[in-house]
């Protein structure tokens, strides 16, 4: 039998266009991105030949879909077809789209439809699609913790920033096939997973649930039987609503996971100033708790990425990628969590699972989400390549793509050590709420 053939690297632009307030922030724009076309050739260098890129509708047309500015994304897709290199676009990054729109208003589905069908008709040659990134999380950090626009904080608020985002992928993946019939949904989400004391099991459980909702709905899963049918009616959808994706499910062709050290949470009841009745809504009954970093308590035994990849494949029997792989740390710690994402992807491949590529993120590194984008200017991790000089700049982790891309290994002493999420040290820093 012949060897099967490594994992492909891909690579990935931190393209986050988030609103707080009546403020954009734009990561593109942070890292120059948006000035150097010459990004690009230093991706193809690298030797990545699929590469995860951003036509952004609050770029594109941020004043009215009536007026698109399709000049700066003519430049790089038509670069990117010279250096034959496979976008995946996306459309919506952690956004709430232009002002004329947001997350959770009724408008924002058919606004995402329409620029979708002007993107697939503009440049009908692209093949793979993410209209929205990371669904769940974004509706998380928008509709239920209040830290993105529209700030929403309740249970409501979320199921409807997740509902819209989830129907604008749908609406978005037909309007680009009524242009190109053979174009596929590349669908991201941050895949973790909730731990917990006896107290809070049950909270646990229906977070290890809703992780999954994203995939569930465009499958058309969510039915009557799915453990998440009666909360989500209760908390504003219809019945009418849901039967969009159970009776014309959107599979995605691959489900893009998104894994960091930071996925998986403790839900912990014990720290200080946890001892109070929480006496919100849909959550009564049980104690208050903080949902604090698993990686960071002696309590818990991480999953870690690559049985949640296995349970995402037994869950759906889909072709998997992981579409975001990046560790803001010193340069020897971000070559163990690369080396050891790259390890865990052949070897899940090798076992039979249809693992197609591991996404290098954050090729010029990202801004601030040490404080999740709520303020700018905060702090900058480096990737592949480092721009505080304002040109990037190789970091130690652009030797180690070339080799993994042309040899299939990278001969350095450090991969072989454990990374400190393996260490004792990871219970020194004090959990983050």
């Amino acid at each position: 039998m012949s060897p099967i053939p490594n994992v492909p690297l891909w690579g990935g632009v931190e393209c986050t266009c988030r609103r707080v307030g009546d403020a954009y922030s734009d990561q593109l724009t942070r890292s120059g991105h948006i000035h150097r076309l010459s990004d690009l050739d230093r991706f193809a260098e690298l030797g990545l030949r699929t590469l995860r890129y951003p036509i952004l509708w609050e770029h594109v047309a941020p004043d009215s879909l009536d007026s698109p500015d399709w000049r700066w994304a003519d430049e790089r897709l038509h670069r990117l077809q010279a250096l034959a290199i496979e976008p995946i676009v996306g459309l919506v990054h952690h956004g709430s789209g232009p002002r004329y729109t947001a997350l959770n208003q009724p408008s924002f589905a058919p606004g995402l439809a329409r620029y979708a069908g002007l993107v697939a008709a503009r440049y009908p040659w692209v093949r793979y699609y993410t209209p929205v990134n990371e669904p769940l999380t974004t509706a998380r950090f928008s509709g239920l913790y209040g830290l993105w626009y529209p700030h929403g904080t309740s249970d409501e608020v979320f199921v409807r920033v997740l509902y819209n985002q989830v129907l604008a992928i749908k609406l978005a993946m037909q309007a680009i096939r009524g242009v190109n019939p053979d174009a596929q949904l590349v669908q991201t989400e941050d895949l973790g997973y909730a731990h917990a004391r006896p107290v809070l099991a049950e909270r646990a459980a229906f977070e290890n649930n809703r992780r999954w909702l994203t995939f569930d709905l465009l499958s058309g899963t969510v039915t009557q039987h799915h453990p998440l049918w009666h909360y989500l009616r209760r908390h504003g959808l219809s019945e009418t609503e849901l039967l969009v994706f159970s009776q014309d499910p959107m599979p995605p062709a691959i489900l893009g996971i998104n894994y960091y050290a930071t996925s998986e949470r403790f839900l912990d009841d014990q720290l200080p100033g946890c001892s109070k009745q929480d006496a919100q809504s849909g959550n009564a009954g049980h104690p208050s708790y903080a949902d604090v970093e698993a990686i960071r308590s002696p309590e818990v035994c991480p999953v870690g990425l690559e049985a949640l990849l296995a349970q995402a494949w037994l869950r759906y029997g889909q072709p998997l990628a992981i579409t975001e792989c990046h560790l803001g740390c010193t340069r020897e710690e971000q070559l163990r969590w690369l080396h050891q994402s790259w390890e865990t992807a052949n070897r899940l491949r090798a076992q039979g699972v249809e693992v197609l590529g591991l996404t290098v993120w954050s090729l010029l590194g990202a801004y601030d989400w040490d404080t999740l984008l709520i303020r700018d200017g905060a702090s900058y991790e480096s990737g592949v390549f480092d721009v505080r000089s304002g040109q990037p700049r190789p970091t130690a982790l652009s030797a180690m793509v070339r080799n993994l891309i042309r040899h299939g290994h990278h001969p350095h002493p450090v991969v072989q050590g454990l990374g400190w999420w393996q260490r004792p040290i990871r219970f020194s820093a004090p959990p983050l709420g």
